[in-house]
């Protein structure tokens, strides 16, 4: 998916972060656990709460918060793996999801299943295709050729954003990849964010859109850089 952390006005409820404390746990992040979950996914939904690519396929309406939430609620659960990385600041209002691409496995039947559920009720049978049109642009797009870290998910809450707290998640896992020599791949909707995700080396390597009536998605690629 997107990699992402736009201003959201649509969340209905804020929390209250210790801005400078968040700023300054984002650089060095921690792996999230089993008991961080509900907080990731609360942060998730309030990042992408005003996202061009969750406004084209999620319906409108109040059940739009409570959709968000299950729909991330069921990405950390069909992602779950040993390789998967949670990576946040101590105290959250932020997380990154990386993946690493020999660990993108197909989802079981069982969790297909309970995904069209999900899906279903998030967008109704009238935008449902629009998911399933998103979801195979994104795959088609996704390179195969070489081993890479997946950045499937980047979000920080509107109370903390423009603080820089993104770009240090960001660069945290950055430096492992580099000292590692290995590359990173992403998704964007949001035009903004791409001068940000090009300061830290990315470069773009596709544009596309699912249906013309879809949103602009950019893939960026990112060698490892010399240390």
């Amino acid at each position: 998916m997107q990699a992402n952390f736009p201003t959201n006005k649509r969340e209905e409820a804020s929390v209250d972060l210790d801005r400078e404390r968040l700023r300054r746990d984002a650089e060095t992040p921690q792996l999230a656990g089993g008991a961080d979950l509900p907080g990731v996914v609360a942060d998730f939904a309030a990042a992408f709460a005003a996202d061009p690519v969750f406004d084209w396929f999620l319906r409108e309406g109040d059940g739009r918060p409570q959709a968000l939430r299950r729909f991330f609620a069921l990405i950390l659960k069909v992602t779950a793996n040993p390789a998967r990385r949670i990576e946040r600041p101590a105290g959250g209002g932020a997380a990154a999801l990386w993946i690493p691409s020999e660990h993108m496995t197909k989802p079981t039947l069982a969790n297909e299943l309970e995904a069209l559920g999900v899906l279903l009720a998030g967008c109704g049978l009238a935008r449902f295709p629009r998911v399933a049109a998103m979801r195979g642009a994104m795959d088609r797009h996704h390179p195969h050729d070489r081993a890479h870290d997946y950045l499937y998910f980047l979000g920080v809450r509107p109370e903390a954003q423009g603080l820089g707290v993104g770009s240090r998640l960001l660069k945290a896992h950055l430096a492992g990849l580099d000292a590692a020599g290995r590359p990173a791949f992403l998704e964007t909707g949001a035009p903004r964010t791409l001068s940000l995700y090009q300061g830290h080396g990315f470069a773009v390597i596709g544009e596309y859109k699912a249906r013309p009536d879809a949103p602009t998605m950019w893939a960026l690629w990112r060698e490892p850089q010399a240390l």
